[in-house]
């Protein structure tokens, strides 16, 4: 049975919202904020910095206009991203424990509050595919 509508919008709404985040984002990667993305690399990774923010750039930019562009694949875009999200969980950890200022994250109160953000980022890439399923009120949620 298909979604209500109100679901049906909602999820697309999410995928479009972060389509054009993660694509912006991206491009903030390779452009203007390179450096201060180089500075959130934790120093555990034993990858040159620049690489990292290049890479994850591209990344970001490549889920960002799946999800923005390919509605049909919709479900895997999501996954991947959310995927993504819990690889790069331990580079947020990483900016906590090592005290790394960045994008105004400059107090471990802050730095904290983002590691608490970043589960909601997941299930919102998990909402945006399609995730959980969900028919007609009343009837069960599925995966």
């Amino acid at each position: 049975m298909a979604e209500p509508l109100w679901i049906t919008r909602s999820r697309n709404a999410t995928r479009l919202i972060l389509g054009g985040g993660m694509t912006l984002v991206g491009l903030a990667h390779l452009t203007v904020a390179r450096e201060e993305f180089q500075a959130q690399v934790p120093s555990w990774v034993p990858v040159d910095e620049d690489l990292v923010v290049l890479g994850s750039g591209a990344i970001e930019i490549g889920l960002g206009l799946a999800l923005l562009l390919l509605p049909d694949h919709r479900r895997w875009a999501g996954i991947a991203l959310a995927l993504f999200y819990v690889a790069i969980f331990p580079g947020n950890i990483g900016q906590y424990v090592e005290g790394i200022d960045a994008f105004g994250l400059d107090t471990d109160a802050k730095r904290l509050g983002r590691l608490f953000f970043q589960p909601v980022l997941v299930l919102l890439a998990l909402w945006a595919a399609g995730l959980p399923r969900i028919g007609a009120i009343g009837q069960k949620v599925c995966l």
